[in-house]
């Protein structure tokens, strides 16, 4: 029996929408993902069909599917939803596929400045509101990974001038970093002004206003340009050797644009997010770390990403971290400092500092959380006592930036370890003029980057997840025994005493404060019985794949102990502590133990 072609298509958009309401796509990436990780052998490049459906078949899948499109009910001949008579096109070049977006976004437009909240801006008052609209497209392969593939700023203000406020463009997005100048779609986008303006403005006045302000940024560029050279050659004849250092005046973002170093910092506030600049640096720490990738050889690849790239993917290399943690703290009212340097071996690298009211000098390491201390040392006097080596892992410092400032070392030495941060002495910091910075970094400079976007609150449920990774956990375990021959005895109150340990652990990364762990101690010793032995692993992660995190403690010695226990009254116990950050990082603890019967 044959359908019409009208049915057939209703009835394949039908198939459609429900597979995409039970995130079908989305547990078919994870499986094959899972499949090809954990399954295919080092030399089996391709995945068959056969071994795709088997996969699917073993994890209900296809049941599952089976249950839910139940052929019988007249639900064909239910009405479909209307399309968006405007959808936005997003047109893969390499791929010739081309992808609808049927979703409409309403951004909200206005000033940095406090202004009249009763009233409505009119057309010219919006004319003179500069900052674009900042779009960034971000691919996610089957292993979850993200990918960024295109940030393009977009001038709105053409709907100003339009007819009834309504106006429809073209853009050519281009790709990032070493594909910068390489088309990678095109993005049709409708424009409206909601509500719709009481006076437009001639489209004669929008163009106008526009080319005036692309002047005045190009004489602005040319200026600050035209300083940093001079700046740079002063800086040169206060010692030939500060060729050598790292002092970083500009810096490519991953659009391929030189910007001044200082305009990737702006005050952050994290609203209700995050309650303690501490809690900021772990937030920050949970992102994930990534190199720019390099094409050939000849070094690392440069690229600064702008924060919401930077956000939107949820990874970045050492600057990014140190841009995003340097916002935060100032943000919370601290004077901080991003650092530019090396570490051990002459690595560049990136870090923040803070200066306290007492003079106290605290390096922030964003990738990893962790705080010093810095205590300056006189080379030149003879130590009294044997001088402590510096916890810190950093070598030498070029320069320090913030939003306001930029100063570069001009000490005889550029070693962290002599280094004396008095930043109001020209003699060892040389500053950059403060106007000169703020021509092209201040809010609402036509050179500056547009504002931070608010950080977004997760999206995680925290308790809900890390139930579902504890359960996913003791299947792998068991069947990781089962294979050994091992029977699987899972002790459910075991399991509940190891929660305190994984607090502790979080908050110890959070306030570098330990806290909790006698009572710990104390649980455990009256739920072991004499004559048995307690062994447990803990372990941190920033994802949320079980699998994966599996297979990575089984490579640890000590846990693969733990799991592939052998003994008398052998008890296993695994918990599982998600917590959850700001745009939907996370840190996941995962601890596990046994308990069995010591036999000499």
């Amino acid at each position: 029996m044959s359908l019409p072609p009208e049915k057939a298509s209703e009835l394949k958009q039908l198939i459609h929408q429900q597979l995409s309401k039970m995130d079908v796509h989305g547990r078919i990436r994870e499986i094959l993902a899972e499949t090809i990780r954990e399954e295919l052998a080092p030399d089996q490049q391709q995945l068959s069909t056969e071994d795709l459906i088997k996969a699917l078949r073993r994890r209900g899948i296809i049941d599952d599917v089976m249950k839910e499109l139940n052929f019988a009910t007249d639900s064909v001949d239910q009405e479909l939803p209307p399309s968006p008579k405007q959808p936005v096109c997003f047109t893969d070049r390499q791929s010739t596929l081309k992808k609808n977006f049927h979703d409409g976004f309403l951004l909200e437009v206005h000033r940095e400045s406090l202004g009249d909240g009763t009233r409505m801006a009119d057309s010219t008052t919006m004319l003179s509101i500069s900052d674009p609209v900042h779009m960034v497209l971000i691919k996610t392969d089957i292993f979850g990974e993200t990918t960024l593939v295109a940030s393009y700023f977009l001038e709105w203000r053409s709907v100003l001038g339009s007819e009834n406020g309504v106006t429809s463009l073209t853009v050519e997005l281009m790709g990032v970093g070493t594909e910068s100048k390489v088309s990678v779609g095109i993005l049709n986008i409708k424009l409206e002004m909601y509500p719709p303006l009481n006076q437009t403005l001639s489209q004669e006045v929008v163009n106008t206003q526009l080319a005036l302000e692309r002047q005045k940024t190009a004489e602005k560029e040319r200026l600050f340009l035209v300083y940093a050279k001079q700046w740079w050659r002063e800086y040169l004849q206060i010692r030939p050797s500060h060729n050598s250092r790292l002092v970083k005046i500009f810096a490519q973002d991953e659009n391929g644009i030189n910007r001044p170093v200082c305009s990737y910092v702006k005050p952050l506030r994290a609203g209700r997010l995050l309650d303690t600049p501490r809690q900021a640096a772990r937030f920050v720490n949970v992102l994930g770390y990534e190199r720019a990738p390099v094409i050939g050889g000849g070094g690392k690849q440069e690229q600064w990403c702008t924060l919401l790239a930077f956000l939107c993917r949820n990874k970045g290399d050492c600057e990014d971290h140190a841009n995003l943690l340097c916002s935060l703290l100032l943000g919370y009212g601290l004077e901080a400092f991003v650092c530019v340097g090396t570490k051990a071996k002459g690595v560049p690298h990136a870090w923040v500092m803070t200066c306290g009211t007492d003079g106290t000098i605290t390096f922030w390491e964003s990738l990893t959380g962790h705080r010093y201390i810095h205590k300056s040392t006189n080379p030149d006097e003879p130590p009294v006592a044997e001088q402590p080596k510096p916890l810190y892992p950093y070598r030498t410092i070029g320069c320090v930036f913030n939003h306001q400032m930029f100063l570069g070392n001009c000490q005889p030495s550029d070693s962290v370890e002599t280094c004396v941060f008095d930043l109001n002495d020209e003699s060892k910091w040389k500053p950059m003029s403060e106007e000169a910075v703020k021509s092209v970094c201040a809010p609402g400079a036509t050179t500056s980057l547009p504002p931070f976007p608010p950080l977004c609150a997760s999206t995680i449920d925290a308790s809900v997840t890390s139930n579902e990774i504890e359960m996913q956990l003791r299947l792998l375990v068991s069947e990781h025994r089962k294979d050994l021959g091992l029977t699987t005895v899972w002790e459910d109150q075991l399991s509940y005493l190891l929660s305190p340990a994984l607090a502790s652990y979080e908050f110890e990364r959070t306030t570098s404060i330990s806290a909790g762990n006698e009572e710990f101690q104390d649980a455990i010793r009256r739920a072991v019985p004499d004559g048995h032995t307690f062994k447990g692993f803990p372990i941190h992660f920033v994802y949320r794949n079980a699998r994966r995190a599996f297979a990575t403690c089984l490579r640890s010695p000590f846990c693969e102990e733990i799991i592939c226990c052998r003994g008398d009254q052998v008890r296993l116990a695994v918990r599982v502590r998600v917590f959850t950050y700001p745009e939907s990082a996370c840190a996941v603890w995962i601890m596990f133990a046994c308990k069995y019967r010591s036999v000499l």
